[in-house]
């Protein structure tokens, strides 16, 4: 694996100076030395202008990497203006935020339910030499491999949770550990390539069209189920609170053919989804 290391380059402001010097130096000599020695002089002139190709910018967020005729010999970091050996190449990479959104993949979950998913990575180059040198293409690489990390988290797990309290793990009611391990995924794939990982999270995720009246009519009905529980819950609280009250201040003496009629009245009454009818019963119990 090609490590990144300091290349060797100067400041451009000072290799101009040095340039200008040189030229002029050699301006004079071509002027008072004799024939013979002009010659040379004129080759070193010539050498001196060709020196110019060395100069290259380096912006804020960017790097330079250097190579001489194929082989790595560093990178630049340094913003300004840059001098080095005129024969050397040099590549630019940004080191800047990007982002990479992928398109909506279908695939089935950890249950075999055919899902929609999207994701949003964030990430930025951070070793120059691993993103030119290790892998083709970086940026296709990113999303070749987020694609694909995104597509292994959607098929080991389950889109909703199948357990009646939510306690299951599943892909959406877990965004935040969702977002951690998309992103760990990514970066052990990417990390190879000198790329690092700020942050990946799911932006789409909806069941598939073909099964997605089904599943809505699922989760309804697993809504409703868990109202009437709640209902029945607090409905049989509020038989047993009646019950107790009646009894402790000793309103009316209730046997269990009684207790039994005014639960089932309760019942009806609390858990009911229409409004109560009173009906006053000025006569017995059995009239």
């Amino acid at each position: 694996m090609i490590e990144e290391k300091q290349a060797s380059t100067y400041s451009g402001y000072l290799a101009i100076l040095v340039l200008l010097l040189l030229h002029l130096v050699a301006l004079v000599a071509i002027a008072v030395l004799p024939v013979l020695l002009k010659i040379p002089m004129i080759i070193i002139g010539l050498v001196l202008l060709y020196c110019w190709i060395g100069f290259f910018m380096v912006a804020p967020n960017q790097g330079r990497v250097l190579q001489l005729f194929g082989k790595y010999v560093g990178s630049e970091r340094k913003e300004g203006l840059r001098w080095a050996n005129p024969l050397y190449m040099k590549a630019k990479v940004s080191l800047r935020i990007r982002n990479f959104e992928s398109g909506t993949l279908k695939v089935n979950d950890s249950s075999g339910n055919p899902i929609d998913i999207a994701a949003v990575v964030v990430w930025k180059v951070v070793e120059t030499a691993e993103a030119l040198f290790e892998v083709d293409d970086y940026e296709n690489y990113v999303q070749i491999q987020s694609e694909a990390a995104l597509r292994n988290l959607a098929t080991t797990h389950p889109y909703d949770s199948h357990d009646d309290d939510g306690t299951d793990f599943c892909l959406r009611s877990n965004p935040e550990e969702v977002a951690d391990l998309l992103k760990t995924e990514v970066q052990n794939r990417l990390s190879k390539a000198g790329v690092e990982v700020i942050e990946a999270r799911i932006s789409h995720l909806a069941y598939a069209p073909e099964i997605a009246n089904a599943m809505l009519q699922r989760q309804q009905a697993s809504a409703i189920v868990a109202a009437r529980k709640k209902i029945v819950e607090g409905a049989v609280g509020m038989v047993d609170l009646a019950l107790e009250q009646l009894s402790v201040k000793q309103i009316v003496d209730l046997n269990e053919e009684r207790k039994a009629a005014m639960v089932s009245n309760l019942l009806v009454v609390l858990c009911g989804e229409s409004a109560a009818s009173p009906v006053v019963n000025t006569g017995s119990l059995y009239t």
